[in-house]
């Protein structure tokens, strides 16, 4: 990066960015060695026009921002900080400095790939998942099917919530017979996007 410090008067805005849900959690500014303390440490520091000193996010409440990657604009006078937030980002406790809730349930299908991961690398016994996995695949790829076939009767003649209820089921379970086959939901999702015609 050759950043124009100099342009804007020696400090620059810095947009920091959750690097999973991709909301804005806020605004700060760095000057040169803020950006080196930042790059140094792994965390994220600003130069705080109040405080007239560096101030790093989290060194009093603990609420860190983790530096994912950083990048400078087209300009070279603004900075984009992906991070991975240690607890909520701002002072008043909100997760965002713009009170927004910093979360989207989609990425909690993430979070049970990874889960489910585990669980096939580990085993640990008394669990359901390790049980689907001992039970080889022909017994996953029943429990799939009878799942689906419960979410087509509840579609057909059922309520929303047994819709869902029966679907989260058959969604579950295909991800535990994708997983012990070495394929995972990210690999359908990589499938859709090439169907996707704009």
């Amino acid at each position: 990066m050759n950043l124009d410090f100099d342009k804007v008067g020696g400090l620059i805005p810095a947009i920091i960015q959750d690097n999973e849900t991709n909301k804005v959690l806020m605004l700060g500014y760095m000057n040169a060695e803020a950006l080196n303390k930042t790059q140094d440490t792994g965390k994220v520091t600003f130069y705080s026009r109040t405080k007239e000193r560096l101030w790093t996010k989290g060194e009093e409440s603990g609420n860190f921002l983790n530096v994912v990657s950083i990048k400078d604009d087209c300009d070279h006078d603004t900075l984009l900080v992906k991070v991975n937030p240690v607890g909520p980002v701002c002072h008043t406790g909100s997760d965002t400095c713009f009170e927004e809730e910093n979360k989207e349930d989609i990425l909690f299908l993430k979070y049970l790939q990874h889960f489910i991961e585990n669980r096939y690398k580990e085993m640990p016994e008394g669990s359901y998942t390790t049980s689907l996995f001992q039970s080889g695949i022909n017994r996953m790829a029943q429990k799939v099917g009878e799942e689906a076939l419960e979410s087509v009767i509840e579609a057909c003649n059922g309520t929303d919530d047994r819709l869902i209820y029966e679907s989260a089921d058959m969604l579950y379970h295909l991800i535990v017979m994708l997983t012990s086959k070495g394929l995972s939901i990210e690999d359908l999702a990589r499938e859709l996007q090439k169907r996707h015609k704009k």
